[in-house]
Order: C-alpha cells, then sequence, then structure tokens
C-alpha cells in the first residue's frame, strides 16, 4: 500500500494505492490523522483502492471523526462500487461526500 500526499490550492490530496485491511489501515491512518488540522479540506481519492476491509472503514470513520472535531471536510473520490455497496450498508456512507473524480471532488470542496 502506498499513500501519497500533495496539495492543491488549499485542499490537501491523499492518494491511497492498495488493499485497505487489518495490515495496511493502521498505517495510512499514521498518515491521515496528522493531516487533520483545523479548518482542513482533505480529497481523500481511493481510486486505487481494490479492496477495503472493516479496518479499512474504521480507519475512515476515525479520519471522519477527527475532520469533524476541527471544523474540517473530506470527500471521497473513486469509492469502487463494492466499498460503496459495503458502506452503504453499514451506513457509513451517511458521513462522507463521495466523486466520482478528483476534479468533481474538488469542486465539492470549494464549494
Amino acid at each position: 500500500m502506498d499513500v501519497n500526499i500533495r496539495s492543491i490550492d488549499d485542499i490537501t490530496v491523499v492518494a491511497i494505492e492498495g488493499a485497505l485491511d487489518a495490515a495496511t489501515a493502521p498505517i495510512a491512518q499514521q498518515q491521515l490523522l496528522p493531516l487533520a488540522t483545523a479548518g482542513c479540506r482533505i480529497l481523500l481519492d481511493l481510486t486505487g483502492v481494490p479492496y477495503m476491509s472493516s479496518a479499512g472503514l474504521r480507519m475512515l470513520l476515525s479520519t471522519y471523526r477527527q475532520l469533524s472535531g476541527k471544523d474540517g471536510r473530506i470527500v471521497l473520490v473513486g469509492v469502487a462500487e463494492e466499498i460503496q455497496d459495503t458502506m452503504s450498508v453499514t451506513g457509513f456512507i451517511n458521513f462522507f461526500t463521495l466523486r466520482a473524480t478528483p476534479e468533481e471532488g474538488i469542486a465539492a470542496l470549494k464549494g
């Protein structure tokens, strides 16, 4: 699993490549949580994530809670249909804004 972080304007773009499971989710979370600063805006690009276990879902929820507590925002892009289905069944999808492309995600964060 790889985590690539860059900035576009005032938005932090985090692209994850590889499965998010019990072994990799804690590593991704270690890189995401320091980005959760007051008022931050994060675009989490999951285009390269073919599989997400419950550990990956917990990592997303934890990140959401950290951001919400600091008046931050997060948008997920490129979420695979199977992962979206799991997020719908578990109710996790209600916490997130999902967009198809990074460009759409950036527009949502700016709006």
